[in-house]
């Protein structure tokens, strides 16, 4: 079984569901609300360990609040490894999250995920250079990232940085990792160029970039590459590139070339959406299997 490591960010999700989006000073009624766990670094490594139990081990930081406690029993009844995750003073990350129109916004608070300084970890870089791979996202800070990828490739540990949200210093990485994997808005805030192909092109089987409902997209170091999405009756995309993100680590640790990970994510993804709440989506690998586009070749267990 192959071992991941995320280090990355962990949140209360405030979900709000509406029929209308207000304007400025305007009140208007929902439909529903949800506080479910999520942040971006969580959510990848549940959506890992639905695949793969417990070849998944979070490094991140909660707070001493009722929000961490819920967070800490998520990540044990997902199968997730948490002897390494802090609880520090400040208050646990939240997300406030409104789903309108079949898609989100979000605003992130955050709180301890500001903590997860790289300066602080002792036992931690062992468990990262005894990794098959890292998974980084941009809800902790820079510098943390950047110490952990520098670290992870002096010690031949694949890194996937999922730049979300973008933020200018994130080309900062490019160096130092093997994956990076913006949607199509972060990629044309990082890169300040709408020309796809020529940018990927130049990042070869380093470059992926999600396209919502129209798959994902990279350079083989030949050609353009499109791996289609599936359609889906929606329920809520909040999850969709986390499950994306998780479930392309595991495939592409387990033996699968780029193409095939992004073939196996690209399900999840799809299996994702059904249902609500950003993990609440995210398959196992026997729903995977269960699905008409796996490929029995691929013989993941």
């Amino acid at each position: 079984m192959s071992k991941i490591t995320v280090v990355g960010s962990i949140s209360m999700d405030l979900v709000t569901s509406t029929n209308r989006v207000p304007e400025a000073g305007e009140t208007v009624f929902g439909r529903s609300f949800a506080m479910v766990p999520g942040g971006k670094g969580a959510n990848q490594a549940v959506a890992i360990a639905r695949l793969a139990p417990k070849s998944v081990r979070m490094i991140g930081a909660v707070g001493k609040d009722s929000f961490g406690s819920e967070i800490l029993e998520n990540f044990k009844k997902n199968a997730v490894l948490v002897d390494k995750l802090g609880t520090v003073s400040q208050t646990t990350g939240i997300a406030q999250i409104t789903l309108y129109d079949d898609d989100n916004r979000i605003i992130i608070i955050p709180g301890a995920n500001q903590s997860v300084s790289a300066d602080s970890f002792t036992d931690e870089w062992q468990l990262i250079a005894d990794s098959d791979m890292v998974v980084l996202q941009n809800e902790i800070p820079h510098e943390t990232n950047l110490a952990v990828a520098k670290f992870a490739q002096s010690h031949g540990v694949k890194v996937l940085y999922n730049p979300a949200p973008a933020r200018v210093t994130d080309l900062e990485m490019l160096d130092f990792v093997d994956f990076i994997t913006p949607n199509e808005h972060e990629c044309e805030e990082l890169f300040k160029t709408d020309q796809l192909d020529d940018l990927l092109a130049k990042y070869p089987n380093k470059l992926l970039v999600t396209l919502g409902v129209k798959g994902v997209t990279f350079h083989n170091g030949s050609e353009v590459v499109l791996v289609p999405a599936i359609p889906a009756k929606v329920a809520d995309t909040t999850g969709a590139g986390d499950t994306f993100n998780g479930a392309f680590a595991y495939a592409f640790t387990a033996g699968l070339d780029i193409k095939a990970a992004s073939q196996f994510a690209v399900i999840a993804s799809h299996l994702s959406v059904q249902k609500f709440g950003a993990q609440g989506g995210m398959p196992t690998l026997a729903e995977i299997k269960e699905h008409e586009k796996y490929e029995k070749t691929w013989n993941l267990k």
